[in-house]
């Protein structure tokens, strides 16, 4: 088939990638002048399968509420007149029992590892560089009711079958040694030796080149403006979706089949068609810093729970992601928050970094209220997603990409996992 992909972030290039791997003839379209310009640009770089635990968790609403008006608040949540955000919002807090956070947590570490999984084939067929260390994944606790209530989860995962190991602080800091002069302030942590970090970036920039040279075409510089329908009822599809091209004409792309995997902006693209998506751009900030003393940065990837902070070498630079606004699609820097990251990141690892020289980030996380994102097919029989992954779009997105290539295909993947449109 002749397929067209929206998007070339990690999940529109991964899809690629599957659909080319099935034989099918792939057109990406791309408004940006290269793979991987926005979301995926400079995220917090861990494949993380151990943290699949939702946002949307029953100690969530209190301390949102204790968040509201901090500027550098891990979650800011600026009201606005905006339906979308308000109806979210109620579906946020229905999915925040006990119950649905066992339900959707187990749905997105079954994605996850698949994804790892499927990532590390990739990687060894392929031989993709890029930059990426796999130590694990630490996270670190100061507070001791979060280092308590971590305990459960912890126990949940390892039963599930990702052994995810409460430790105390004086193995914190034997594993990851750059936290010692933070050890009065630990309470202890947990750590999971199987997950690891990389660059997402580099990841989707190569293998977009790689796509290139099995014949997948992509479009960069190219605005996706509306998909064309034909039919009604059962018989309704895609003919076509219309484009502007990188001089400014009008054209019309027609294949047999489409993907949409344009993140946040997923919902009001294909709003329109009368698909109403519950994603909601949530804005998040990473700071990328020079490593100047590689002795007193850390290896092991890390997740600060006080700060909601992910923490993770890539070479000679460390990324420090996180935090969370949610303010529609206002990009602009919050320079309060930062100030936070700076702040935070010396705090931890004083003699690391050349804290002067930051390179600030901001990208909008495509949130559903249960964090798991929408694979599968709609109500027109030729368009499929692959978007709303939320926090977790690197970790899944091998994952998520193969299984639209197969669903398309007409296989069964092998995940035990809810597929939209395919209950």
């Amino acid at each position: 088939m002749k397929i067209t992909v929206l998007g070339a972030g990690i999940t529109g290039t991964t899809t690629a990638w599957f659909l080319r791997q099935e034989g099918h003839d792939v057109t990406v379209i791309e408004r940006r002048n290269g793979a991987s310009q926005e979301t995926t640009f400079g995220n917090a770089s861990q494949i993380s399968v151990s943290h699949s635990e939702p946002w949307s968790n029953p100690g969530a609403p209190l301390k949102i509420l204790k968040w509201l008006g901090k500027e550098d608040a891990p979650l800011l949540y600026r009201f606005r007149a905006e339906m979308l955000q308000w109806e979210w919002g109620a579906r946020f807090l229905r999915e925040c029992t006990p119950g649905r956070t066992a339900h959707n947590t187990r749905q997105c570490m079954a994605m996850a590892d698949f994804s790892k999984r499927t990532l590390r084939q990739l990687r060894d067929e392929t031989g993709i560089e890029y930059t990426y260390l796999r130590r694990g994944i630490m996270h670190f606790y100061t507070d001791k009711s979060d280092y308590e209530a971590s305990k459960a989860g912890a126990k949940l995962m390892t039963s599930w079958g990702c052994p995810r190991n409460t430790i105390t602080k004086d193995e914190v800091v034997r594993l990851e040694p750059a936290l010692a002069p933070v050890y009065d302030r630990l309470v202890g942590g947990d750590f999971t030796p199987d997950d690891e970090h990389g660059d997402s970036r580099e990841f989707t920039v190569a293998l977009a080149k790689k796509a290139m040279e099995q014949g997948v075409e992509f479009r960069f510089n190219t605005q996706a403006t509306r998909l064309l329908t034909e039919g009604t009822g059962e018989d309704a599809r895609i003919a076509a979706v219309e484009i502007i091209k990188d001089n400014g004409e009008f054209d019309i792309l027609k294949s047999d089949a489409f993907v949409c995997s344009f993140g946040s902006f997923s919902a009001p693209f294909l709003k329109p068609l009368g698909i109403d998506l519950m994603i909601y751009p949530t804005k998040g900030y990473s700071a990328t810093f020079p490593v100047i003393n590689p002795d007193k940065a850390p290896y092991i990837s890390l997740i600060d729970a006080g700060y909601k902070l992910c923490i993770s070498r890539l070479g000679n630079r460390l990324r420090v992601a996180g935090t969370a606004e949610m303010n529609g699609y206002r990009r602009e820097l919050n320079e309060e928050r930062c100030k936070a990251l700076i702040r935070r990141t010396s705090e931890l690892f004083p003699d690391a970094c050349d804290f002067s020289q930051p390179h600030f980030w901001t990208g909008f996380r495509p949130m559903t209220p249960t964090n798991i994102p929408y694979i599968g097919r709609t109500r027109y029989k030729n368009l499929y997603l692959n978007t709303g992954h939320g926090t977790l779009g690197w970790t899944m997105g091998c994952g998520s990409g193969r299984s639209i290539a197969e669903i398309i295909s007409g296989k069964k993947p092998d995940v035990d996992f809810e597929f939209y449109g395919m209950k």
